[in-house]
């Protein structure tokens, strides 16, 4: 399978937003999402990266870098991260990890964390075979 991962573009939104909505994000719609990822584009620290297959978008991840507290220490965030359910097991969600790590070490980042749901079982298992430990909670409020 041949697969090619680079920047979103403006023509990848709709199939990334139908990802998105894989994971139940509501927060982008059909409207927003081209304003968002212009936004984005200001800031170098934010990354969308997609997996593209026979032309089509068929995965993505995203990712935030940033700085730490005390000593400059470069951290990323795996905010978001989605294949296609029927492609799903095919090393597609691995090359894009892999990507991030290349493209994070490039940037001088030396830890790269994320959040995924209790229920998520299977994501689990996905990120503690590419070398993911879970190491805490992550608490949220609305304002």
């Amino acid at each position: 399978m041949d697969i090619a991962i680079r920047e979103i573009e403006e023509r990848d939104y709709l199939a990334v937003l139908a990802l998105w909505n894989l994971l139940g994000n509501q927060a982008l719609t059909e409207e927003n999402i081209g304003p968002y990822y212009a936004l984005e584009k200001l800031d170098d620290n934010y990354k969308t990266f997609v997996a593209v297959l026979d032309g089509q978008v068929v995965g993505f991840i995203y990712t935030l870098r940033f700085m730490s507290v005390g000593p400059p220490v470069w951290f990323m965030n795996i905010h978001g991260l989605a294949v296609a359910p029927e492609l799903r097991g095919k090393g597609i969600g691995s090359q894009l990890i892999k990507h991030v790590e290349r493209y994070a070490a490039s940037r001088g980042v030396s830890f790269i964390g994320l959040n995924t749901g209790f229920k998520r079982k299977r994501a689990h298992k996905f990120y503690e075979r590419h070398g993911f430990e879970a190491g805490s909670y992550h608490y949220s409020k609305m304002l």
